[in-house]
């Protein structure tokens, strides 16, 4: 039967959904929701999420918004290696510590310069932006130089979360392999994976393109 997923190309947390189903295997239909047309302010949008974000998840009666959310759930209920989601209460928990990470700190840096670029009109970063964002970078290294992948030494859904992210924030500011070298390691390796390839590289570079369009426009 698979899911329905509301989304848009360039939201990387639209992104991260789609990796999930991609990974887990989960047939899913795409359902693109224009945010520059205002469709996901339609009345029958907000009924499904007052939030009016993107994405969404309808599988069967069940909905649910939140990337973090959908992805932990698609885990739970369609996941065959629990691996990438931890139901070890402590593994788990070193998950979901990445995963509210990622809300708090690299989503938000993002979201701040696609809010101040896309809704705002800003035509230049703000020298702020950018030291936050290699604040980001700082955080990730630590993680990495612990443990091999974000939450631990086993790739989880807190790296695909992060993935579709960063390959946005290097744009804006680009990672420095000599000062990052685990950060752009870690990138460099899942953007080569195929499933980054099929529902995140065309995505992310369609966000980049626009956000190049916007300040120079």
């Amino acid at each position: 039967m698979g899911v329905k997923l509301y989304v848009m190309d360039f939201s990387p947390p639209s992104r991260a959904c789609m990796l999930t189903c991609e990974i887990f295997g989960i047939p899913f239909e795409k359902i693109p929701v224009d945010l520059f047309k205002g469709e996901h302010l339609a009345p029958e949008y907000l009924q499904k999420n007052p939030l009016h974000t993107i994405p969404v998840l309808e599988d069967g009666d069940f909905i649910l918004y939140d990337s973090h959310a959908i992805m932990a759930y698609l885990a739970d209920t369609y996941g065959k290696d629990e691996s990438w989601y931890p139901k070890d209460v402590k593994k788990r928990a070193l998950v979901n510590q990445k995963l509210f990470f990622n809300t708090a700190v690299i989503y938000r840096r993002l979201r701040n310069i696609t809010y101040y670029v896309f809704q705002r009109g800003r035509k230049t970063l703000e020298q702020d932006w950018l030291d936050d964002i290699a604040e980001g970078y700082d955080f990730l290294e630590a993680f990495l130089s612990k443990t091999k992948y974000i939450a631990g030494d086993h790739i989880t859904i807190a790296d695909i979360a992060i993935l579709s992210h960063l390959t946005n924030l290097e744009y804006i500011l680009p990672i420095d392999a000599k000062k990052y070298p685990k950060t752009s390691a870690w990138l460099e390796d899942f953007k080569a994976t195929p499933y980054a390839k099929k529902h995140n590289e065309e995505g992310a570079k369609a966000l980049n393109d626009l956000l190049k369009k916007f300040l120079t426009s």
